[in-house]
């Protein structure tokens, strides 16, 4: 390829972060609940993994899980994770707001994206959230983000190539355009080809045993049974097979 592929690994432990950079990832996405779309990490977990990665970290700002749409208290959180996250060494935070009527918010990202800098700011899906992704680009075009983390409006990037080679025409170099979700090795070339996007987001994940000998299977501390003895760790290997494939 013409030009160098980016790739970015979201991952939600200190494990997972030295894994990726181990497998050659290019930057980490750091967050918690991933099985929840991912919400702002500890101030223990962002200052950890800064010191055990050399690769950047972005760090993920989102108060809670569910829509995008915040109160002014959940506001205020965000501005004070965004700080601390800032002041913990991260090289970027990665946020989105939506109003009622499922548009980008434009003031109050503009307000974090001044807050944040000189970090790189990333929208994150709720940009897929939104009801019209093309006046999205637009509305973002004015708020000083650097790139958009999306999936072209469908439930995975393969499903939403044809929108994703719009979005990159149409940003035509203002905004980076991330592509996300369902891609791996056996797709991640296509896409490349199909959408023009240079930057690719996965997690690339393993599911690890808990090392534990003895294990409560009566009890569940969470909506999924059984949870308590299985993780998810990014896998170096997956990582490395996927820039093969993509031919980097």
């Amino acid at each position: 390829m013409s030009q160098r592929l980016v790739l970015e690994v979201c991952v939600e432990s200190v494990e997972s972060a030295v894994a990726a950079e181990q497998g050659g990832a290019h930057r980490v996405e750091l967050c918690s609940a991933l099985a929840d779309g991912g919400v702002s990490p500890s101030a223990g977990l962002i200052a950890v993994v800064r010191q055990r990665i050399q690769i950047p970290m972005h760090v993920m700002i989102r108060p809670r899980a569910s829509d995008f749409c915040y109160s002014q208290d959940e506001f205020a959180v965000m501005q004070r994770d965004l700080l601390m996250a800032k002041h913990l060494g991260a090289d970027g935070v990665v946020l989105g707001i939506l109003d009622l009527d499922g548009k980008i918010d434009i003031q109050r990202t503009k307000q974090l994206v001044a807050l944040a800098a000189p970090m790189q700011v990333t929208f994150h899906r709720a940009f897929d959230m939104s009801g019209d992704l093309i006046c999205s680009l637009r509305d973002l075009q004015i708020t000083g983000i650097h790139r958009i983390l999306t999936s072209g409006g469908k439930q995975t990037a393969v499903e939403g190539a044809e929108m994703l080679k719009k979005l990159v025409e149409s940003a035509n170099g203002s905004i980076g355009i991330m592509a996300a979700s369902g891609i791996d090795a056996h797709n991640v070339a296509e896409l490349l080809q199909r959408t023009g996007v240079r930057e690719v987001h996965a997690s690339l994940r393993s599911t690890l045993a808990s090392s534990m000998r003895y294990q409560n299977e009566q009890v569940s501390m969470g909506a999924t049974k059984g949870r308590e003895y299985q993780r998810f760790v990014a896998d170096q290997q997956k990582v490395r097979t996927l820039l093969s494939a993509a031919c980097y």
